[in-house]
């Protein structure tokens, strides 16, 4: 039996190769075109196509926690592919930086380093939960503000607001973000 638009998830979820197929033939250029998006501006078309399989591989182990229909899928397969865009620009960034530094300033194993990576990311998941609230266009500036580490120049240009726009949107977002902090007795600061 052949995968087509009407049971390729449940064949994706039964692990069928060919339902993975037809997923990759149907959305590749919806993945290319998000993570391209995202990650254009490294300049390293070898990291976007890592980017698109990885994005397929976690599709494949995780569509058991998918539920919905084909539109569903389409939205599913989009977060998935902005969040490990965004996971892997921010890594890149971070190797980039690392090399700048220079491997005799490193401390190979130290332990608070590695507490200091579980906090960042706890912390930057919490912030993801808390701008589930926000409007769309407010969500992405701080996508692209705090997660890309754009400028609010780049920002305004790519949004097409003034940059007063953008920055009066980052103080009322960060306001309501430690407001919610404050309400919901969270540890952490958003500065």
């Amino acid at each position: 039996m052949r995968s087509t638009d009407n049971n390729f998830i449940k064949r994706l979820k039964r692990q069928k190769e060919d339902a993975l197929e037809y997923a990759v033939d149907k959305y590749l250029p919806l993945v290319k075109g998000i993570t391209y998006k995202v990650l254009s501006p490294l300049e390293n078309p070898g990291l976007v196509e890592e980017c698109i399989n990885d994005v397929f591989l976690t599709i494949w182990h995780h569509t058991n926690q998918f539920e919905g229909d084909t539109d569903d899928f389409r939205k599913w397969l989009c977060a998935v592919t902005k969040f490990k865009a965004i996971d892997t620009y921010r890594i890149a960034n971070r190797r980039v930086e690392v090399e700048i530094v220079g491997r005799d300033d490193l401390e190979v194993g130290s332990s608070p380093s590695i507490e200091n990576e579980v906090l960042v990311t706890e912390n930057k998941n919490e912030l993801l939960k808390l701008m589930c609230g926000f409007e769309v266009i407010d969500r992405d500036i701080f996508m692209m503000k705090f997660f890309l580490d754009m400028t609010s120049e780049e920002i305004a240009t790519k949004i097409g607001l003034t940059k007063a726009a953008v920055d009066n949107r980052v103080y009322r977002g960060k306001k309501r973000l430690q407001q919610q902090r404050t309400n919901s007795n969270l540890g952490g600061t958003f500065a």
